[in-house]
């Protein structure tokens, strides 16, 4: 069930009725229900895995809490680890794997056949397992008490706003609040509305208008030189982030009719000063579990510069191979943890003053980051090598650089008047969104537009209302980061 879709609009208000209806002890099995029949709307037969993975972490927890035993805590917890790593490296990585040895085997003379299964992702596998072993991991070291509910836990690890693309929520912040009892606040529910409001401006008006002429481009990049690649490349940029933070904007807001706080997961991204504040403010609830459970777990930046460097390169490029099985997100994430090295190494020996040129490195910040998504949305790493190399192509000669730009649109049908008009309505709301992220940097935008005058602030609601309902028009498309 998508949040952009026909069968989700009917979906939430019904669970917010019958949730604040039924008495407050009871509420916790309208999200179990709720979360398991969102899920089931996929596929019926992949529940049977997020029910695995859910027994096995909370049998594995009890065990740990219930024995004095180092080894058999250890024991308990590499048990839980085996099985959950094992259900989604079998699905998300053996045909990955299985083709990247056959295809080195044959490179060597080595005759083999390519062994591949046939099969469907499972939805939000990799986010409901982070979020499984981060439990696990959590009890083990006596961070948090094991639950004895095994309902409210299993509410905990499908909880449906969170559940197929996060944030992958801790512990610590999410179970207590779906163990313990909750009141209707009337401004917590309007601000949650707002949030889903502005997460359906992001996916739709924006991620959607774009995703037609980046997919075009992208999916056949050999056909194009110039400014499509720089144009799609650029849109990309936007796509994927008001793509995924919509969601995670939608989520929030849902989680908030239903008075329950999820993390922020992304803080204005784009004007990050350095690629290290880049992932302080981008996929936050990820970065921070690779930071807690991998990146520290390795030796964080406690045992010297070189083991630090290799630290950093190993947790980004696990992070890379996270988001799919393919070379190109390995490399993307590769390229990021490099960049990261490259710039402590080159702070260390030109210390940047606080605010000094800032607007120089958030641009040159957005510029890194514009090019390594190319590797990340790329088929596979030939494409990105093309796309690289040729976006460029002409723009010493700005006129024609554009013009043939635009006959390359033209003859891929993307330049009709619609086409154009869509285009243009989508460039007009990503400047509505970077004046948002801006002014949200220092106050929160939704505070700001309370202190205007009534008329003022209902004619922005429904403007805002307005170009999501036309939006919606252009169809469905499924969420980027569904398929990680």
């Amino acid at each position: 069930m998508l949040f952009n879709s026909n069968a989700f609009y009917v979906f939430l208000p019904i669970v917010f009725t019958i949730y604040w209806l039924i008495p407050a002890k009871y509420r916790w099995g309208v999200l179990f229900i709720s979360s398991y029949y969102f899920y089931m709307s996929w596929n019926v037969k992949y529940v049977i895995l997020i029910l695995t993975t859910t027994l096995v972490s909370y049998g594995t927890a009890l065990l740990m809490e219930r024995t004095e035993s180092r080894r058999k805590k250890k024991l308990c917890m590499a048990t839980a680890l085996l099985i959950s790593f094992g259900i989604l490296f079998f699905f998300k990585y053996f045909n990955f794997l299985s083709k990247s040895v056959t295809d080195l085997l044959q490179k060597i003379a080595i005759p083999v056949h390519e062994t591949t299964l046939n099969f469907m992702l499972p939805v939000g596998i990799s986010f409901y397992t982070f979020q499984t072993l981060s439990y696990v991991i959590d009890v083990y070291r006596g961070e948090v008490k094991a639950c004895r509910h095994l309902g409210k836990y299993a509410t905990f690890i499908a909880f449906f706003p969170q559940l197929v693309a996060g944030p992958i929520e801790r512990t610590r912040n999410l179970l207590p609040q779906i163990e313990g009892e909750h009141t209707f606040h009337t401004d917590k529910g309007i601000h949650g509305a707002k949030m889903i409001a502005w997460g359906f401006f992001k996916k739709i008006a924006i991620a959607d208008t774009v995703a037609v002429y980046v997919d075009t481009v992208y999916n056949a990049a050999e056909s194009f030189t110039g400014f499509p690649l720089l144009l799609a490349t650029v849109l990309f940029t936007f796509q994927i982030y008001c793509d995924f933070s919509g969601y995670s904007d939608i989520a929030v807001g849902t989680a908030e009719l239903l008075d329950i706080d999820l993390m922020t997961n992304f803080k204005s991204p784009y004007f990050s000063a350095s690629i290290r504040e880049f992932w302080s403010r981008w996929h936050i609830s990820l970065s921070t579990w690779f930071r807690d459970y991998v990146y520290i777990p390795l030796g964080g930046n406690r045992r010297g510069v070189w083991r630090t460097r290799w630290n950093l390169m190993v947790t980004f490029l696990v992070s890379g191979l996270w988001h799919g099985a393919n070379w190109t997100y390995v490399l993307w994430g590769g390229i990021h943890g490099l960049g990261q090295i490259l710039e402590r190494e080159w702070n260390r020996i030109f210390p940047p003053k606080k605010e000094k040129r800032r607007w120089l490195r958030i641009g040159f910040t957005f510029l890194f980051v514009c090019v390594t998504w190319i590797f990340f949305r790329a088929n596979t790493i030939a494409d990105a090598g093309y796309v690289l190399t040729h976006l460029l192509d002409g723009i010493t000669n700005p006129v024609t650089y554009l013009a043939d730009g635009y006959h390359a649109f033209q003859m891929a049908g993307m330049v009709q008047a619609s086409g154009l008009k869509t285009l243009i309505a989508g460039l007009l709301c990503i400047m509505v969104l970077l004046i948002h992220d801006y002014l949200d940097q220092t106050k929160s935008i939704w505070e700001r537009i309370g202190t205007l005058k009534k008329p003022v602030r209902y004619a922005l609601y429904f403007l805002l209302l307005f170009i999501i309902l036309y939006s919606r028009q252009l169809g469905e498309y499924e969420f980027v980061y569904f398929q990680f």
